[in-house]
């Protein structure tokens, strides 16, 4: 079943190698979102990290404002700001600010801060994170709301906080809460209705598995508070590298997929299970819910996720470097051209027109034929005519 309005897009934590220039990979980030931009890419997510070596962006912020600069339609995503580690005003006056600069091409997406080690940097107890995500949204959405806050807590202090410029797009931007397995993001979902960023949507180790539990904890939440969670604003994230072959996609990956899960098992030690003497690409594909494949491998795994998820309002490019350059936005380019028109349906009123003539493929070459040959019949007797007579002059003349 098609969804036209089903949007597509990335979610650039970034992961890149350590083995790179950081300024190249900061640039060329960059240039992804004008290619993105290009091929027609709804929007684009874009990380906050401090520490792992990998994830290089600091700042959302600053990255999308460089960004937005470059592009002409691509909305943009903050995925997500950490909220423990800022002050909630400064917070509120970015998202605004951003909001302005881009005219309304900016969202504004939260959560509790995936590293650890960032934490621990900050002196953040990380018991602590999500009480304190909980507690920045509740000032920032009364300070989007036009509200003067007066607050004091352990980790922040407003006295007579107001922001001075009210959000370009009215009542406010788009808000979105990351979610993983846990539900305290489906809960503030639903208690402040916002779009759910479900960030393990194909993580075999139980991000798929959770997948509508959490959105019926979403649900649940948001009917306590007088909601209704809206699906269109479900977005599901999960990693895919598509070549023309299966065999090319295994060729591609084979440049940065080990440098990816070495990463992924130093943040999660034992994650992918024992890989012994197995091929990564194997043992990556034994989920069931990644794509190192074709265009029909991708929207396979789609598939899967609509049966298990039911209705979902876009899908969101896990970005990696599992390949080169070159093929990485080939990947991009291949999945506009075949996987978007499935779920779009653009091209159904075609499909309708081809199958027509199929199935009327000979009466409809017969009719062809036989006016063909009519016009012959019809105009050929004429242009007998008209040659003979030019015959009979010339030869006159020549008399």
């Amino acid at each position: 079943m098609s969804n036209p309005n089903m949007r597509h897009g990335i979610f650039l934590a970034p992961l890149h190698a350590v083995d790179e220039n950081p300024n190249s990979l900061i640039h060329r980030d960059l240039e992804l979102m004008e290619w993105l931009d290009k091929l027609g890419f709804d929007e684009a997510w874009i990380g906050e990290h401090h520490s792992g070596g990998f994830e290089t962006i600091a700042s959302p912020e600053l990255f999308i404002a460089a960004a937005a600069e470059r592009t002409k339609t691509l909305r943009f995503g903050t995925g997500v700001i950490s909220l423990p580690y800022h002050q909630p005003l400064m917070v509120a006056n970015r998202i605004i600010q951003l909001d302005h600069q881009t005219r309304g091409r900016v969202m504004f997406g939260f959560g509790p801060g995936l590293l650890v080690s960032d934490a621990a940097m900050l002196g953040i107890d990380p018991k602590k994170q999500r009480d304190r995500m909980a507690e920045s949204l509740d000032v920032i959405l009364r300070l989007l709301a036009g509200e003067t806050v007066t607050e004091k807590t352990e980790w922040y202090n407003l006295v007579n906080a107001r922001v001075h410029l009210m959000p370009y797009t009215q009542p406010r931007p788009e808000i979105a809460v990351a979610s993983a397995a846990t539900p305290s993001g489906g809960k503030l979902a639903g208690k402040h209705n916002l779009m759910m960023l479900c960030v393990a949507a194909t993580d075999p180790r139980g991000g798929f598995n959770v997948l509508d539990v959490n959105w019926k904890v979403a649900m649940d939440s948001a009917a306590e508070h007088g909601n209704i969670m809206n699906r269109n604003k479900l977005r599901l994230m999960g990693p895919m590298h598509i070549a023309e072959t299966r065999e090319k996609a295994r060729e591609n990956v084979r440049f940065g997929l080990a440098k990816y899960i070495e990463y992924a098992r130093t943040l999660t030690p034992g994650r992918y299970g024992d890989f012994g003497s197995r091929d990564p690409v194997d043992v990556m594909l034994d989920s069931g819910h990644i794509v190192i494949g074709t265009p029909d491998d991708a929207i396979k795994v789609l598939e899967q996720l609509r049966e298990k998820q039911g209705h979902f309002g876009g899908f969101l490019h896990q970005a990696h470097d599992w390949a080169d350059w070159e093929q990485t936005k080939k990947s991009y380019e291949l999945y506009m051209r075949f996987v978007v028109p499935h779920f779009s349906g653009a091209n159904a009123r075609r499909d309708e027109s081809y199958d027509e003539w199929k199935a009327h493929s000979v009466e409809f070459s017969d009719a062809s034929h036989a006016a063909a040959q009519a016009t012959f019949a019809k105009f050929g007797k004429a242009d007998q005519a008209e040659a003979a007579g030019q015959q009979t002059g010339m030869i006159g003349v020549k008399g």
